[in-house]
């Protein structure tokens, strides 16, 4: 009887083990890339054979010694639904395929941004019937090293039950595509918000980069719980030093308090993200105080606290009592103090927040950050004491290069495609000159692996917010990413979409994601799809000095310069040797811009948008698409200097 059992189960472990296995991209209602070469991969036995079917397709291969195979489907015109189907020791039939066209959609939040977060959310999800738009999302992941398969995804229709979910980016372009070729559309979104360029980018890639290849030497090769061990360790040893004191939650039920005294805690300037300053790419726990001295006057009068966002949590105290609480890192805080808490004197705010991934600390506009005491108004803003008592363990996209390159993008490789859409950027304004190399670098990169030449690549140029106040007197980091964006197009087969017409200056996430998907699919309809339009906004071109005046010109005109609802354009200075630049006259005459200002007698340069928040710029081609911002100079920007670096 043992012997059979024991037989038993050697053969129902030969089979499992004997199992052809698909990746989670070869799932029910899958969209595959017409009219080219499709791969088709999967896992099973060493030396196993395998036949696949499609269509009228039969292909047959032997998987390697590791267990792993791939055959390569003759090109196929758009249609469906199909089968395929794959036979080794067992049989899979995956169902409802369809043929058609698949674009990777990538990048950070702006791409991450759902449907149901767009303007007109509840008519744009009403009216989603579409069978033949197929969006595939993929779970976040990290790893230290390639990854064969991804953590998970799934195919989903374009219905109102689903759409909601699916990047707005991709879908918005994905609908316009299918109203014009009346064919599958299908979009892999692949995107984590918060994230840098350098962890969408392969170590290889850093490797062969002569601008890189230092940096990436000094990071280990390991798996994620080491890694994050390793990083743990490093990031609480940084913040340690910065501090002065040790990362630990020890007393930290006295930190509300009034009594408890913070002098020798660390300052941040608030708002904004901790990211921006010293402190640095830290998730965790920290406690943020703010002291301030009322009148008996004040405290006689109702109290409302407002503490601008939050990212992530917040549990709020004033002195010592809550007031309020919240787990949304993008909704404004409002709480409403409670009678007989505030003081005559000195009266303390103190709020612990949690951070779990990307940004972290109390963000927004400064006129948000207040206390409001009858009609009476306390700005909140400047400095805030901080003491970090956590740093989390858990890795996040941004402490070390190549980790989301390695779960979400390696699995998808040699998944045939048209091309990618791009949304990413402003994770790394500090470091705006150096993405005039990164982003490239990361754009040969999936290039390269994909093997499918020099497949299109659009992204989406930065629109404006207000995040530093930057312009041209002090700098701009934001005006200094559109420019890197704008320079990469000097890669072949690139696109474009500017934004600097539908951002918002107080919001990171503008709401208007329809434009944008309209604008992509306009570059892709004009150079892939056969049917000629103006895609683009004027581009500088060049610059002539005649006397008190430059005279700029431009491609990508369309049918000519305009400035839509305005006689006066905006957004244009001008400066001299000096390097100062003035708020300058501009005008349209011939289809060129003539710009000056009685300031400056003898111009050298001039800048267009040249700020974070670029929201009163209203150059336009008269087919309505905005000009990118730009300088006609070449002085060194404010992040010069400033690279990437990784945790030691």
């Amino acid at each position: 009887m043992k012997k059979l059992i024991v037989f038993i189960l050697l053969i129902i472990s030969a089979i499992s083990s004997a199992n052809v296995r698909m990746p989670i991209l070869f799932s029910d209602g899958m969209v595959l890339q017409r009219d080219k070469q499709i791969p088709i991969w999967g896992f099973a036995d060493a030396n196993e054979s395998i036949e696949i079917h499609f269509n009228k397709q039969i292909k047959k291969t032997t998987a390697d010694k590791n267990g792993k195979w791939t055959v390569n489907l003759a090109a196929e015109k758009a249609g469906g639904p199909f089968e395929l189907v794959v036979i080794g020791k067992n049989k899979i039939t995956i169902k409802n395929v369809l043929v058609g066209e698949v674009w990777i959609c990538s990048g950070q939040s702006n791409m991450e941004f759902q449907v149901s977060k767009t303007m007109n959310a509840e008519k744009e999800i009403a009216d989603a019937n579409y069978s033949m738009i197929r969006h595939f999302g993929i779970a976040q992941d990290l790893s230290g090293t390639p990854k064969e398969d991804l953590k998970q995804g799934k195919w989903e229709e374009a219905t109102k039950q689903n759409v909601g979910n699916f990047t707005a980016v991709g879908y918005y372009f994905a609908r316009k595509l299918y109203s014009e070729l009346k064919i599958p559309i299908g979009i892999i979104n692949t995107s984590w918000g918060g994230t840098n360029v350098e962890t969408w980018t392969s170590r290889e890639a850093f490797q062969n980069s002569p601008d890189f290849k230092s940096m990436i030497a000094d990071v280990p090769v390991m798996n994620v719980d080491s890694i994050s061990k390793l990083y743990a360790q490093k990031m609480k040893e940084r913040v340690e030093k910065i501090q002065g004191t040790e990362v630990s939650t020890a007393n930290e039920n006295t930190f509300k308090e009034l009594s408890f005294e913070d002098k020798n805690w660390g300052d941040l300037k608030t708002p904004s993200l901790w990211e921006n300053q010293p402190l640095g790419d830290l998730d965790g726990v920290v406690w943020m105080r703010k002291t301030i001295t009322l009148t008996a006057e004040d405290i006689k009068n109702k109290a409302i606290l407002s503490l601008a966002k939050i990212d992530d949590e917040d549990v709020t105290y004033v002195n010592g009592i809550e007031v309020g609480r919240n787990t949304q890192y993008d909704l404004k805080r409002v709480y409403t103090v409670p009678d007989n808490i505030l003081k005559e004197g000195k009266n303390v705010i103190a709020v612990r927040i949690v951070d779990n991934s990307g940004g972290g600390g109390i963000y927004g506009e400064s006129q948000d950050l207040k206390l409001t005491i009858g009609t009476k108004v306390i700005p909140l803003d400047g400095n805030w004491k901080f003491r970090v008592i956590v740093v989390k363990t858990a890795l996040s996209p941004n402490s070390y290069p190549s980790l989301l390159y390695n779960a979400m993008l390696n699995p998808l490789v040699p998944y045939a495609i048209q091309g990618v859409l791009w949304y990413q950027g402003e994770a790394n304004v500090w470091r705006a000159k150096q993405y005039k190399k990164a982003f490239p670098l990361l754009i040969n990169d999936w290039r390269t692996k994909f093997k499918q030449g020099n497949f299109p690549f659009y992204f989406v140029q930065l629109s404006t917010f207000d995040e530093f106040g930057g312009n041209s007197q002090k700098g701009s980091r934001w005006a200094e990413l559109r420019e890197a964006q704008s320079e990469t197009l000097k890669l072949p087969n690139t696109g474009m979409a500017v934004t600097t017409d539908i951002g918002n200056a107080k919001d990171i996430h503008p709401t208007n994601k329809q434009d944008i998907g309209l604008r992509l699919a306009a570059i892709a309809m004009n150079n892939i799809y056969g049917k000629k339009q103006v895609h683009s906004g004027p581009t500088y071109k060049f610059q002539e000095i005649k006397g008190n005046q430059i005279i700029l010109t431009f491609d990508n005109i369309g049918s000519g310069l305009s400035t839509p609802n305005s006689d006066e354009l905006k957004g244009f200075e001008i400066a001299g040797a000096d390097k100062v630049f003035h708020s300058a006259k501009a005008i349209i005459k011939d289809n060129k811009i003539i710009v000056s200002s009685d300031q400056v007698q003898n111009p050298v340069a001039v800048h267009y948008g040249w700020a974070d928040d670029d929201t009163a710029i209203n150059l336009f081609n008269k087919e309505k698409f905005p000009a990118s911002p730009f300088r006609t100079d070449n002085w060194e920007m404010i992040t010069a200097n400033e690279i990437y670096k990784v945790s030691k």
